[in-house]
């Protein structure tokens, strides 16, 4: 199985840890080949994925997929009875989870890494704003849709859990470097509760990168910006 699969990625990127998990969930072997998130971009890469050159790519028995939503589909669909299912099988369910997996990728994921990004205090406070104002709304969508449930998923990791809990390693990240504790858990308490079990699930624990090389890689692209700027 491991020949007949391969898995492009580069450890810091949340979408990669999408993939990751999901491989993980369904019990899929896999080659892993580790790439340049900037410059010097393998030629491996470039031919597999020539639109927009980026990672993940998960190739298939030779035939590249591309986007990380997209490749979680295509796991559920390909190996659907290797494990739990990723997207819900009513298909009301699953139009809840693609809108909000939509809204997370579009709208939320962008201004939460944008306090990481942000060049003075007053873009990361704004910045901050909108990643808060985001989780108000998943927070309520937790409680009306979600309710009672340990994931978004059910019992078990779903899509919509991997969607979002991809981003939590870079959300402590946030919360070490400027004081943002975005999953507070006095003022979204069921979503700092999901994140708990969210992180200690056998499949997410033993993938999630450690908060303190995020940190060292965060820091080393500042000053990769920093510098670029410069010149």
């Amino acid at each position: 199985m491991a020949k007949e699969v391969k898995l492009l990625g580069a450890w810091p990127s949340p979408y990669v840890l999408r993939v990751q998990i999901a491989l993980e969930l369904k019990g899929v072997s896999y080659e892993y080949s580790e790439q340049q998130l900037w410059e010097n971009k393998s030629e491996l890469l470039l031919r597999s994925n020539p639109v927009n050159k980026k990672v993940p790519v998960l190739i298939h028995k030779e035939q590249p997929i591309w986007e990380s939503a997209i490749i979680l589909q295509y796991i559920d669909e390909v190996w659907g009875a290797g494990g739990p299912a990723i997207l819900p099988s009513d298909p009301y369910e699953r139009a809840i989870a693609c809108f909000w997996a939509s809204y997370i990728d579009d709208k939320w994921g962008p201004s939460s890494i944008g306090i990481l990004r942000g060049k003075t205090d007053e873009e990361r406070a704004a910045a901050a704003e909108q990643a808060f104002s985001g989780l108000e709304l998943l927070e309520e969508a937790y409680e009306k849709s979600f309710k009672g449930k340990r994931f978004f998923g059910g019992d078990n990791v779903g899509y919509l859990d991997i969607v979002l809990g991809c981003f939590l390693g870079w959300i402590e990240v946030v919360d070490i470097m400027f004081s943002v504790k975005l999953f507070n858990n006095a003022k979204f308490p069921l979503l700092a509760g999901w994140a708990e079990r969210f992180r200690a699930a056998a499949e997410v624990k033993k993938l999630m990168p450690e908060a303190k090389k995020l940190m060292e890689f965060a820091k080393a692209a500042q000053a990769r910006m920093t510098a670029a700027a410069a010149n």
